[in-house]
């Protein structure tokens, strides 16, 4: 996989990715959860989500804090493969604040 100009990668991430910050040769982001069982619950979809592509983030998690580090590791860069990802875990982040904002209602 072709691995991506940091022009590219500074476009793509300014247009589609607004959240995410491009550092070297990854994408980076971090997200805050109320607790522990959010925040694994987010990882633990992002898990099934990575398996699908076959492209798995490096990642950290203390207590309700998670940063994720996007990299084609094979390509030494950022790839479309990392952007595929990177917007999927948005979306798995938006479905899980506004269940969370649902849950808070009721």
């Amino acid at each position: 996989m072709k691995t991506l100009s940091e022009q590219e990668i500074i476009e793509f991430t300014r247009v589609y990715l607004k959240e995410w910050v491009f550092e070297k040769t990854t994408i980076k982001r971090d997200f805050k959860f109320k607790t522990f069982a959010e925040a694994f619950s987010f990882m633990s979809e992002i898990a099934l989500e990575a398996e699908k592509l076959n492209h798995h983030p490096d990642w950290s998690n203390s207590y309700n804090d998670v940063s994720i580090a996007l990299t084609n590791h094979e390509a030494n860069g950022v790839t479309q493969l990392d952007f595929v990802l990177a917007n999927r875990i948005d979306k798995i982040f938006i479905k899980l604040q506004s269940q969370q904002t649902s849950h808070s209602i009721d």
